[in-house]
């Protein structure tokens, strides 16, 4: 795999601290700040980079949405267990993934998860 070859979300957020306290639960940390601008990352190849934005949708009618691949789901949602949308998960899902999922701050949407093996 190139290393120069990924893509990376840029999100917006109407309170960079709370949602970079927010991503730090699930194991991202600020590798650089900007002021209005952080980037975030695991060390690992999750990258995200949150922009502040007074306009940002709130839930239920934000669209943003990300997935983050780990491969102890559990771990991670053992430190937003009270956060999970669905009750008793992570479990399996029908499309061949072990997963749960999250509200950020503004209502995005964050799964996160790893594919079964087949």
């Amino acid at each position: 795999m190139d290393a120069s070859h990924h893509i990376v979300a840029i999100l917006p957020c109407r309170d960079l601290d709370a949602s970079t306290a927010f991503y730090r639960r699930l194991g991202l940390e600020v590798a650089s700040d900007h002021g209005h601008y952080r980037i975030l990352e695991d060390g690992r190849g999750w990258h995200l980079h949150l922009r502040e934005e007074p306009n940002t949708p709130q839930a239920p009618d934000n669209p943003f949405g990300l997935y983050l691949y780990v491969d102890d789901v559990d771990a991670v949602a053992d430190r937003v267990r009270e956060a999970i949308i669905q009750p008793g998960t992570p479990h399996a899902m029908p499309w061949g993934t072990y997963e749960f999922a999250v509200s950020d701050p503004d209502g995005a949407l964050v799964r996160v998860g790893r594919v079964l093996a087949e």
